[in-house]
């Protein structure tokens, strides 16, 4: 199996470590592991700001870049979403192509899990960890408890239950800058339930959610420190023989 790496722009641009501990887990499972270099934006933030015409060369150069690949395995559920559902419907022309993308496109747990039939990565990470589901993971994927169940079996860790998890944090791409007051009031609710599960660290398949949670927790000094799902499974920090 041919297995490419979508990074998406806010990972690349923002959060390298994400897609270096990707490619670590991925080859401790004995899968290679290939970047294709003409890999662009999948067009989601033109698409949430109005611009549908300008998102559809994106559509199309995502769609020839990745043609190659039996699997295209991206650290980010927002952006597994948007190639997934919104594709095929903005470059009708090539919806059979692009609805032929969007199934080879798995968000990290649903390659795991539903792809490689694995459950337990070898991860060792001996912290308290609370999980937030991000909107598009758990609405739009409906990847339900796939990200638990890998934390679930990772060693050491100390799975704290996050209350109201299933909450928006706020961000919504540009509805955080649109909508300031209210995204603020959401992600103040977000945080105080993170900080009740007494957890060291806040996990999310998506870093989109977590800079704007991390943001509010750095301000209210919480010592909480935020993780993307992929940095933990790639975790072996000194793990006993």
């Amino acid at each position: 199996m041919r297995v490419a790496l979508f990074l998406t722009c806010v990972n690349d641009t923002l959060f390298p470590e994400t897609g270096k501990a990707t490619v670590r887990l991925l080859r401790r499972l004995g899968h290679d592991v290939e970047f294709p270099a003409g890999q662009t934006c999948c067009g989601q933030m033109h698409l949430n700001t109005g611009y549908r015409r300008q998102a559809v060369p994106l559509v199309t150069a995502f769609e020839e870049t990745f043609a190659p690949y039996d699997a295209i395995v991206t650290p980010s559920a927002s952006c597994a979403a948007m190639i997934r559902d919104w594709h095929p419907r903005l470059a009708p022309s090539s919806a059979g192509t692009a609805a032929s993308a969007g199934r080879r496109v798995h968000e990290l747990s649903e390659f795991l899990v539903d792809v490689l039939g694995v459950t337990d990565v070898g991860a060792y990470f001996p912290h308290r960890v609370t999980y937030h589901p991000t909107c598009h993971s758990l609405r739009t994927l409906r990847v339900g408890d796939r990200p638990l169940r890998l934390l679930g079996e990772v060693r050491g860790i100390d799975l704290r239950e996050l209350p109201d998890a299933d909450e928006c944090c706020g961000f919504g791409g540009t509805f955080a800058l649109k909508n300031s007051e209210v995204s603020a009031a959401m992600c103040a609710d977000k945080v105080t339930a993170v900080r009740g599960t007494g957890a060291e660290t806040l996990c999310a398949a998506d870093n989109s959610c977590l800079a704007h949670i991390g943001g509010a927790l750095t301000r209210t000094r919480a010592g909480v420190r935020t993780l993307h799902l992929a940095e933990i499974l790639a975790s072996t920090e000194q793990a006993p023989a």
